[in-house]
């Protein structure tokens, strides 16, 4: 709808309904893809570009029928962020969205005085036209991963595709799986970690499902073995690290970091909520591969989502970088040596 006002006539159906609730069903039914999210159509009537019958209106108004409603679109905002051109993996795109294999290292989106090196910065540059499209300084993100976690994101590339897929992701109907390394054994082959994540009490920049503040939300992580690596100490003692498949049924911040590191299996390579095992480990092992590896092992491997526009589910894989298809390989040819 941009630049074009956008008019209706309330017919019997709408007749009595609330002015944003009214706008919020009757865009969301269109294919119209520049069409604004809910929260867009709350500004858009707070900024009075909207009107009933020619008068500035409420969002608590009540419709009657042959009331004329009119929404335009408010002038396009600069914005600070520039595009840039950075390599991007791409796994699949079409013009409602894209799905990249987001390398470790790489920030998502600017923040805390970082505004250049993102994602965000290279997607500008990809597709100019996301501008504006969800937020200023995170146009068409509707999910994030970890700056040192690699793997599938979906990316919206209008409007209409991000309120779909936003949808998806509060509704848990979008399933991720992620590769992870962690130090030790698991007690079993498979299992399910369900602790409510929250902030850690004394610690404002981690989560904790163990030591958090009284605010918690719940966080449900489903887990499998996929392969055990043994690693030889100085005195011949055995120490494991494990590779998982997990499935998280929530999206809580650093989710399956933290209940793998509350669980006493951090990631290896987790600086934040690893050291304390690194620290022990430190004695007994010598510095090799997994002891030096720099980033958290953590990897999004597939992500299966219903395309915003005709529904049908995508299945999109994503291949693991080369530093962990690299570690993987040693510690497999260590193991058979």
């Amino acid at each position: 709808m941009s630049g074009t006002p956008h008019e209706v006539v309330i017919d019997a159906r709408a007749a009595g309904m609330r002015l944003d609730l009214f706008l919020a069903r009757h865009l969301d039914s269109s294919s119209n893809s520049s069409a604004p999210s809910r929260a867009g159509i709350q500004r858009l009537i707070v900024a009075g570009q909207v009107t009933i019958n020619g008068r500035r209106a409420k969002s608590s108004a009540r419709l009657r029928l042959h009331d004329e409603v009119r929404m335009q679109s408010l002038p396009p905002q600069e914005t600070s962020l520039r595009a840039e051109a950075l390599p991007l993996k791409i796994l699949f795109e079409d013009d409602d969205c894209l799905v990249v294999n987001k390398a470790p290292g790489m920030t998502v989106h600017p923040a805390g005085g970082r505004s250049s090196g993102t994602l965000v910065n290279a997607l500008l540059h990809h597709c100019p036209s996301l501008e504006g499209i969800g937020g200023e300084r995170r146009p068409g993100i509707v999910h994030r991963l970890d700056k040192d976690t690699s793997g599938a994101m979906i990316v919206a590339k209008n409007s209409f595709a991000m309120q779909r897929l936003a949808a998806q992701f509060k509704e848990r109907s979008v399933n991720k799986e992620y590769l992870a390394l962690v130090w030790g054994k698991m007690k079993s082959n498979a299992g399910v970690i369900d602790r409510p994540i929250g902030r850690h009490r004394s610690d404002r920049k981690r989560m904790s499902s163990v030591r958090f503040s009284s605010r918690s939300r719940d966080a449900v992580t489903e887990w499998r073995v996929d392969q055990v690596f043994p690693l030889i100490g100085d005195g011949q003692q055995t120490r494991w690290v494990s590779l998982l498949r997990l499935k998280p049924r929530t999206g809580r911040t650093h989710q399956i970091r933290v209940h793998l590191a509350d669980l006493g299996h951090p990631l290896v390579g987790d600086r934040v909520y690893g050291h304390k095992k690194k620290a022990v480990l430190q004695r007994d092992l010598n510095p090799g591969c997994v002891m030096d590896f720099p980033r958290q092992v953590l990897h999004a491997e597939k992500l299966s989502i219903n395309h915003p526009r005709t529904g049908k589910r995508m299945e999109i894989c994503a291949p693991p970088p080369d530093d962990i298809r690299g570690l993987l390989r040693q510690l497999s040819e260590q193991s058979t040596a």
